[in-house]
């Protein structure tokens, strides 16, 4: 009995095991990823339409782009959807913030409300617009009749295209801000408590400790956030859809609810995909900046 009985061979090594069981895995993922990336650029060079396959696509070059970057709707849906991501990402950033901040204290019940907080963050986006839509009916909703408690008011939250802006706030800033409250609860209790008691001896107030030592030591972790739902809100769909439907009329369609549309509805395959690639685009350029300043950030902590 020889002393390699029971053992590989050499090929049969561990490194290659581990790549015999990981190749397939990235052979499906690289086929459910890039593939459709490869052909959602692919397509976008082109005129075609889905709903006619015997319709061979003619290239048109950047055609495509051309028209959604001339037309002056979809200037709109970009304006729109920047609005809605600067200030959703805004109050859900400052609201998320204090919460945490106030949790780093100690008190009865802190464990449950905690977890009760956080909830509306594990709902699916679906459930949540609807939930809203019938809160926010301007007939028989929830929020009409607390407002009728203070005031003769009736408010048409998804008939008015102003309010229905707001309505789309308040929707997406409830279910949301438990997510800005999580990240940044875990940031606060990473800083030394060593820092605050050396603080409070020399007679540092509250908003002195918070604004020099909690927001700058956790700032990498609030940056992330920041990004992660920055990134989240650009490509905003399915609230809206189950929220508002885009309207009234167009006045809440984001620009990943135009490529719905485009895609899905008109069946402009090739437009709706140079829509798609743009928004990738810009996407790719507000984190790529991001990023350039989270490590900046984490240079200058480290120095």
């Amino acid at each position: 009995m020889t002393g390699n009985e029971g053992k590989f061979p050499r090929r049969f090594g561990d490194k290659f095991i581990c790549r015999a069981f990981l190749f397939p895995t990235l052979v499906v993922l690289l086929f459910l990823i890039l593939y459709p990336f490869v052909m959602l650029i692919y397509n976008s060079f082109f005129r075609y339409s889905i709903l006619r396959p015997a319709v061979p696509a003619k290239f048109i070059g950047i055609q495509n782009y051309t028209f959604f970057l001339t037309d002056e709707y979809t200037w709109q849906r970009f304006i729109f959807t920047g609005k809605f991501v600067i200030i959703a990402v805004v109050i859900q950033f400052l609201l998320g913030t204090t919460v945490a901040y106030l949790f780093q204290k100690k008190f009865k019940g802190r464990d449950i409300l905690f977890t009760l907080i956080l909830m509306p963050m594990m709902l699916c986006p679906i459930i949540v617009g609807l939930f809203w839509r019938y809160l926010f009916n301007s007939e028989w909703g929830l929020v009409n009749y607390l407002i009728s408690m203070v005031s003769s008011v009736n408010i048409d939250w998804l008939g008015n295209p102003n309010f229905s802006f707001w309505a789309t706030i308040i929707a997406d800033t409830w279910m949301w801000t438990p997510f800005t409250i999580l990240l940044a609860t875990a940031a606060f209790s990473g800083i030394p408590k060593s820092l605050y008691e050396a603080a409070a001896v020399d007679g540092a107030s509250a908003p002195f400790r918070f604004f020099n030592i909690t927001l700058p030591l956790s700032a990498p972790i609030l940056v992330i956030a920041v990004l992660l739902r920055l990134i989240d809100s650009m490509k905003q769909f399915d609230l809206f859809y189950a929220l508002t439907g885009g309207g009234p009329g167009d006045a809440t369609q984001t620009i990943s609810y135009t490529i719905y549309k485009t895609a899905f509805q008109y069946f402009y395959t090739g437009e709706s995909s140079a829509l798609a690639v743009t928004l990738l685009v810009i996407i790719i350029g507000l984190s790529s900046i991001f990023v350039k300043y989270l490590t900046a950030l984490s240079e200058k902590q480290k120095a």
